[in-house]
């Protein structure tokens, strides 16, 4: 095979794809699938499962410019309690349709900043989710944390509320960076919230870090991972941003100029890690790494490692119940995504329904390829006959799918031995674009995606 520069190699291979944290992915859902679909779909779970909660609190107090999740920026207090009403409201909707109350095994608090919450709200929230599910000591409770958000006084709260896990957004400490984003914090802010954090008895701490961005380079880069590591967080998540103005309006405001390009983006994510797993970080999937007492790490080594809509997880839960606008719900029928507009979310509840706002029935072929495509992201590879275990004589059909795929791949960034599909490890950093190769419905739906490196 003719060798290639890696600047023509990052070149080809840089297409938009989805970032697949779900498959089908998001821009596949539809309003055909609403509340009645999924009363139908939560009144079918088995008592001995346990399920996982994600919990979305929109509000922001100031708009990060590189923002691509479902926000709100607020400049004042009130309209959270409210929302928060709303939110209880849901959980025992939720509860009623189940028909029994759950075991929960996740609860994960994200946004937005949901470290805007006051110790009154929190402690509320606690206690509506404790009237609905069963919780113990395994349950794993986990929040994201805005630095500017905290005075020194919530951590506290956090313990009240049971928090095990946070994760603490860092993006980068460059200066000209943050003021590009619009994201200041600095490095003695940040070092103080991860040791008031450990004091109130967090177990574990993830730092959110980004390439990227406008005006970083190699240089930077390196300078803001360096201050991370020293932090000693027990994950990282070095995250690409995803440069998507079409749907996020903010995103606008970023000097599109200053964005490096694709082939500056790779390298600024090889030095992160580099210096990472110089500093004893072992990496996991395509954006993670974790120490390697870390229970990520202990799952990817053990095969037990998925993906979801926060990224890499040793959550082994099939039902992850969404509450709040715009959170999306995954169980073993299909996906439910909630009202996005926290107006509409909240008339839906107060008028006790479950505020569905769009979905997607899962096919047999979907759950195959959704298969295929999870391992490929944890694993870089999949066999057949663990496909085959799962999904029968159903999984006969890849075999000719795989070599398709190999005669249309010249940069030979993936083998077949009969047995096990692997991607080579000069293809992992292309991993989207190999699992891409798999989604048979990118066909039927023409949608915008962030770039693959």
């Amino acid at each position: 095979m003719k060798q290639i520069s890696e600047a023509d190699l990052v070149a080809r291979l840089s297409a938009p794809v989805p970032r697949y944290t779900s498959y089908p992915t998001a821009p596949h859902f539809h309003d055909g699938v609403g509340e009645a679909d999924y009363r139908n779909w939560l009144g079918r779970l088995p008592k001995q499962q346990g399920v996982s909660l994600y919990i979305h609190i929109p509000f922001c107090d100031r708009m990060c410019w590189f923002c691509g999740c479902h926000t709100k920026q607020v400049n004042r207090y009130d309209p959270i309690p409210p929302y928060l009403h709303a939110v209880g409201q849901e959980v025992s909707l939720l509860r009623e349709a189940i028909g029994f109350s759950p075991v929960l095994n996740r609860l994960h608090l994200g946004g937005g900043s949901p470290s805007m919450l006051r110790r009154e709200d929190l402690e509320g929230l606690r206690a509506c989710i404790e009237a609905q599910f069963q919780l113990d000591d395994r349950t794993e409770i986990s929040i994201e944390i805005d630095p500017s958000d905290l005075s020194g006084e919530e951590f506290e709260s956090y313990r009240a509320f049971g928090v095990t896990r946070a994760s603490i957004g860092v993006q980068d400490f460059d200066e000209r960076v943050q003021k590009a984003i619009n994201r200041p914090q600095t490095f003695e802010q940040t070092a103080a919230v991860v040791e008031g954090l450990r004091k109130v008895g967090v177990r574990s701490l993830n730092i959110d870090a980004l390439y990227g961005l406008p005006y970083q380079t190699e240089e930077t880069v390196s300078c803001s991972i360096e201050q991370v590591r020293t932090l000693q967080p027990d994950r990282v998540a070095l995250f690409g941003y995803a440069h998507v103005p079409w749907m996020k309006p903010n995103q606008k405001l970023i000097p599109e100029a200053a964005l490096p390009d694709a082939l500056a983006r790779v390298r600024q994510a090889r030095v992160a890690s580099d210096i990472l797993q110089a500093g004893g970080y072992l990496p996991i999937g395509m954006d993670h790494f974790a120490l390697p007492q870390d229970s990520l790490t202990i799952a990817a080594t053990e095969g037990r490692l998925h993906r979801n809509f926060q990224g890499y997880t040793d959550d082994a839960c099939t039902t992850l119940l969404g509450v709040g606008a715009s959170s999306i719900g995954r169980l073993s029928d299909g996906y439910v995504q909630n009202e996005t507009a926290t107006g509409n979310y909240m008339r839906a509840v107060a008028n006790g329904q479950l505020p569905v706002a769009r979905g997607i029935t899962l096919t047999d072929e979907d759950k195959l390829h959704g298969d295929i495509i999870e391992s490929l992201m944890c694993r870089y590879s999949f066999s057949i006959s663990a496909l085959r275990a799962d999904h029968g004589s159903l999984s006969d059909r890849i075999v000719p799918h795989i070599q398709q795929a190999l005669d249309a791949d010249p940069h030979g960034l993936a083998d077949f031995d009969g047995e096990t599909f692997r991607i080579k490890p000069h293809g992992h950093g292309f991993v989207r674009t190999v699992a891409s190769w798999f989604d048979t419905r990118m066909k039927e739906k023409q949608a915008r995606y962030s770039m693959a490196v």
